[in-house]
């Protein structure tokens, strides 16, 4: 049995100062620190992410609770009561993630900008990362996921047919992959969906942001999660950064409506239902806050395991965490 770190001393002090960076820019900023529960009686919806239930010894009297998978639904409260622009660093748990890029425990850098637009947020991550990252800040660049599917695909996302989203799957070898998602109950829209982010993940996210890191933004509506849509209803207020292949950031200008977000939960646990999973309780408690009044903005979840990895130029987090899950 393996006691010692996974990460060597000289890079957990390495990893201390870049956390101190961190704080010295939204301190800059006047963006306040703020600490949320790790245990939340909501979890997240979505199907393709689980949160890690806890048993409590009394569980015939308790409801459940969830490790959070991300702080935005308490950060949103906190908001909705009045916070001004705030961050976190926060400890966040997602279930059957491990590997190069995942550890069942990661931390999560998140921040909430009151009155930015998305575009005005995305400047302000490119800051950060030209602040951590070995990148000058001209070099960081933006295109629209729209663009990135006709540059590299040559194909529309926002208007492409079903049909030919699985002709260009089978081109591209993914043929007894789409045959199960066809075998598993999918409804249309959510079949088209699970091809395009296949398509995005294996064709398009490799190959962008080698050199420098890029902004895509405005994904398809379908793929909205918590965000507005934009003026032309055909696409999400939703933004993602990738540097090296890495996936970095996850951001929205973020949607206020509580029955447009309920309606989005309930669609969530009718694909999961459909596709026969577990369904998810649904945050009363953060639908309560939007019911209240969330004011206008704009916010971000960026990994910090893997920002510090690229900076150093390591190979996988576990050599930029104390200690993975294998040795925890």
């Amino acid at each position: 049995m393996q006691w010692q770190p996974s990460a060597s001393i000289e890079r957990l002090r390495q990893r201390a100062a870049f956390l101190s960076q961190i704080r010295a820019f939204f301190a800059a900023r006047n963006v306040m620190e703020v600490e949320t529960p790790a245990l939340c009686a909501g979890t997240i919806t979505d199907v393709y992410l689980n949160g890690l239930p806890v048993q409590r010894r009394s569980s015939s009297t308790h409801a459940p609770l969830y490790l959070q998978t991300s702080p935005e639904f308490s950060m949103k409260r906190l908001l909705a009561a009045g916070a001004p622009d705030i961050y976190q660093m926060a400890k966040c748990f997602r279930e059957d993630e491990s590997g190069r890029l995942h550890n069942v425990e990661f931390t999560m850098l998140e921040w909430y900008r009151l009155g930015f637009s998305m575009h005005e947020l995305i400047a302000e991550v490119s800051d950060l990362l030209a602040h951590v990252l070995p990148c000058e800040r001209a070099a960081i660049r933006q295109m629209s996921y729209q663009q990135a599917f006709i540059d590299s695909l040559d194909i529309d996302p926002l208007s492409v047919t079903l049909d030919t989203l699985v002709e260009l799957a089978n081109t591209k070898g993914f043929g007894d992959y789409i045959l199960q998602l066809k075998q598993s109950n999918h409804e249309q829209q959510a079949l088209q969906d699970a091809i395009l982010q296949l398509l995005f993940s294996q064709c398009i996210e490799p190959n962008i942001g080698q050199d420098y890191p890029v902004c895509v933004y405005e994904f398809p509506a379908s793929q909205a999660s918590l965000a507005k849509l934009a003026p032309c209803g055909k696409t999400a207020l939703r933004f993602e950064f990738y540097y090296r292949s890495v996936e970095l950031a996850n951001g929205f200008e973020e949607l206020t409506d509580a029955k447009l977000q309920r309606k989005r939960f309930e669609q969530d646990n009718a694909l999961r239902q459909s596709l026969q999973l577990p369904t998810k309780p649904i945050d009363e408690r953060f639908l309560g806050a939007l019911e209240h009044g969330l004011p206008q903005c704009s916010g971000v979840a960026l990994g910090v395991d893997r920002l510090i990895m690229l900076a150093l130029k390591a190979d996988a987090i576990s050599e930029v965490i104390s200690f993975d899950e294998t040795r925890a």
